[in-house]
């Protein structure tokens, strides 16, 4: 039930460039620190669930924790928008830009994984 290790990566790297994102956002008292919280909360939990998968007890906590960071990258998502279209930090624009791309494609990965999976299961 390994996946290949890019996801792994790509989505360690993601949590650290997300991470970066808020600690300026958080400098902006009320708005800013209550959207940090809750991005960086969805955005760090996609990466540890599914290094949480690679050591599922089963296939179905495999695809259990695959789901949850599914969820969990389409709630990181939710969020950058947010961000952006409050047009608050507008210097952040370009980098919230980027972060929309990858965060959609981390959920189209993660989605494949799921889907893979779950019909694999039943064969």
């Amino acid at each position: 039930m390994a996946v290949k290790p890019e996801i792994i990566k790509r989505t360690f790297s993601f949590s650290l460039s997300v991470l970066n994102l808020c600690d300026i956002v958080n400098e902006r008292p009320g708005i800013g620190w209550a959207l940090s919280r809750q991005l960086l909360r969805a955005a760090t939990s996609i990466g540890a669930n599914v290094e949480e998968a690679q050591a599922g007890q089963s296939r179905a906590d495999f695809i259990n924790k695959y789901a949850i960071a599914l969820k969990e990258a389409r709630e990181t998502a939710y969020w950058l928008r947010l961000l952006r279209d409050s047009h608050k930090f507008p210097t952040l624009e370009d980098e919230i830009r980027v972060l929309l791309g990858e965060a959609a494609e981390i959920t189209r990965i993660i989605g494949a994984i799921v889907v893979n999976t779950r019909k694999n299961t039943k064969t």
